[in-house]
């Protein structure tokens, strides 16, 4: 195995583990990395390569949170299990509408272009802006996810439908849904990251299923770069989480606002200078 092939692999791993829980959408990096950094396998391994290393992103948050969201936890109280599947109750409802429209344009999801991505970075990134500079003016209505409502959560998850848009972000577009819905920025984060696990698993699940099906057959050596790349994912999710925790607890979410703008347009200017 080239050395060169497998610090791609940590590369790629670092990126999806830091960007898939910002709010700064993990496409729109991925299409920039795409034209710099490109192992060299087929386009049905670097497919089944971005589905692996997804899942080891989401396998941060059931770590992080383990307690918190285990309903049979010996350490809980009868009231605390209760209230613990109350939340993943919260946690299915808010998913329904995205795995619901998911199934159906989930062709039309794959398809990812340049100029869509960056048309939704910019606006998602001045709409978080707009958002907190009107969330000054108001207190939070929730402050801890377990405040939240069945009808919190359905606004929360009818946000993330967006997120099906290339380069709207799965945490940006939930996170923002929170914000819209008068929750506060920790609970609005930790609740995006619970939804995640269902939606992410199920996604990658299905992707990883149907690339078996099709008789799909890795090498040792691309074994070797999902392992590595899956990895290094998981170990950069858990500081991104924990970063992201601390910061929306100082923070709002303005700088992620100037930062996808920012990304935005040089993905537009990058694709300009490169056609001419």
């Amino acid at each position: 195995m080239d050395i060169i092939e497998i610090i791609k692999s940590i590369i790629l791993g670092i990126v999806e583990g830091i960007t898939e829980w910002l709010p700064i959408s993990s496409t729109g990096h991925m299409i920039l990395l795409d034209e710099f950094i490109n192992l060299k396998v087929s386009d049905s391994f670097m497919e089944l390569f971005l589905v692996v290393i997804q899942l080891g992103a989401i396998c941060a948050v059931p770590v992080l949170f383990f307690h918190r969201i285990n309903p049979f936890s010996r350490r809980k109280s009868e009231a605390e299990k209760r209230a613990t599947w109350n939340l993943w109750g919260k946690v299915v409802v808010g998913v329904m509408p995205a795995a619901i429209i998911g199934v159906f344009l989930d062709d039309v999801i794959e398809e990812t272009n340049s100029a869509v991505v960056s048309v939704a970075l910019i606006v998602y990134g001045v709409l978080f802006i707009l958002i907190e500079k009107l969330n000054k003016k108001r207190r939070s209505r929730v402050e801890a996810v377990e405040e939240l409502t069945y009808l919190d959560a359905i606004k929360i998850g009818s946000f993330q439908v967006l997120s099906l848009i290339p380069g709207t972000s799965r945490s940006g577009s939930t996170i923002m849904g929170g914000l819209v819905s008068g929750v506060s920025r920790t609970a609005s984060a930790e609740f995006s990251f619970f939804m995640a696990i269902p939606v992410m698993l199920g996604a990658s699940a299905l992707k990883i299923l149907k690339f078996i099906m099709d008789g799909f057959v890795a090498t040792s050596d691309e074994i070797l770069l999902l392992v590595i790349g899956m990895v290094v994912s998981f170990a950069v999710s858990l500081i991104a989480i924990k970063f992201l925790m601390d910061f929306v607890k100082r923070h709002d979410f303005k700088p992620f606002g100037i930062y996808r703008i920012a990304l935005g347009a040089i993905i537009i200017l990058y694709f300009i200078i490169k056609n001419i």
